[in-house]
């Protein structure tokens, strides 16, 4: 995990098809990220529910604060393209 609040994050885990998804996309558009395994990190679990206020993952945190929570693959590009990181 990065010390830059920053950075683009994604809170997931490795069973979720969703956050696999997110993850692929990010890496084929060559987005850095920091992911965040909320089963293997302490704490990370409650800290993307209460930045979402869900318990829904993945939890995708860009530089500009916000956040999207089961993000579609357009929804993240959209975002990517209006923070022109892309």
């Amino acid at each position: 995990m990065s010390d830059n609040p920053a950075s683009l994050r994604v809170y997931g885990a490795d069973w979720c098809r969703d956050c696999l998804r997110t993850k692929r996309q990010l890496d084929g558009l060559g987005v850095p990220y920091d992911y965040i395994d909320v089963e293997r990190i302490e704490g990370a679990a409650e800290e993307a529910r209460g930045i979402s206020g869900r318990t829904n993952i993945p939890v995708v945190v860009f530089p500009d604060g916000s956040h999207q929570v089961e993000p579609a693959d357009a929804d993240v590009a959209a975002k990517l393209r209006e923070l022109a990181i892309l």
